[in-house]
């Protein structure tokens, strides 16, 4: 049982098993613990809709991909976080969440539109490797001394490169640039935010695009990201 001192965080997770949101999010129980936050584990989403509950509430760390949100538990997030819950996650478990609603959209400001694979489709083996690709995430120069990325040089990753859907109201702290490769449809590379935050009425929003799998987010740059973006997400 929490104290009146504890920190509260807690933890939905779900979804799609191949983004490991049990393996991902357990990893970081420890890591919360030792900051202080007495630590809730949901299985569902049903607990956005106990608005009591989320109102004592000082971070959320969502891992919940390609799934659905009822009303009036996305009404309760968006309440949450208005008030000043923080809400941080990464990879599908935050920005490919619940695809049925526009307003979630607008919350975390990053929609997963694709993951482009290493080499044309025809031959590749239908395996979630197909679309791992070697990519940098780039520090934005002007955000490096931000907290959650401050002494991170660029670094690389072989894992998803996200392609995601945004808007101008994040504040990007890194970016990677998806190539156009002869056999690739768009004609000049992109670039999308990776890493980002987003400030939601009295609320904080952290996004990390790396965290595909267990081993992405203990790659130690990953790690440490995140790690910080938790912390700078709590209320």
């Amino acid at each position: 049982m929490a104290t009146s001192m504890e920190k509260r965080a807690l933890i939905v997770r779900g979804g799609w098993t191949g983004h490991q949101p049990v393996e991902t999010t357990d990893s970081f129980i420890p890591f919360l613990t030792e900051q202080g936050y007495d630590v809730r584990v949901e299985d569902t989403t049903a607990v956005y809709a106990d608005a009591g509950y989320l109102a004592g509430v000082d971070l959320i760390v969502q891992t919940n991909t390609m799934s659905t949100i009822e009303t009036d538990e996305l009404r309760g997030l968006m309440a949450a976080v208005a008030s000043g819950t923080g809400l941080a996650g990464w990879h599908g478990g935050i920005a490919d969440s619940y695809r049925n609603s526009s307003d979630y959209l607008q919350l975390v400001g990053g929609q997963f539109a694709a993951h482009p694979p290493r080499a044309p489709r025809e031959g590749l083996a239908g395996e979630a490797a197909d679309n791992f690709v070697r990519h940098t995430i780039e520090i934005v120069p002007e955000r490096a001394d931000h907290p959650i990325v401050a002494g991170i040089g660029d670094f690389e990753l072989t894992t998803e490169q996200y392609w995601v859907l945004t808007d101008e109201y994040n504040d990007v702290l890194a970016t990677t640039t998806l190539a156009a490769r002869d056999f690739d449809p768009w004609h000049r590379p992109v670039t999308c935010p990776a890493i980002w935050t987003r400030q939601w009425g009295e609320g904080r929003v952290f996004v990390s695009t790396p965290g595909h799998e267990l081993a992405v987010v203990q790659d130690p740059n990953v790690r440490t990201v995140i790690e910080r973006g938790i912390l700078w997400a709590s209320r």
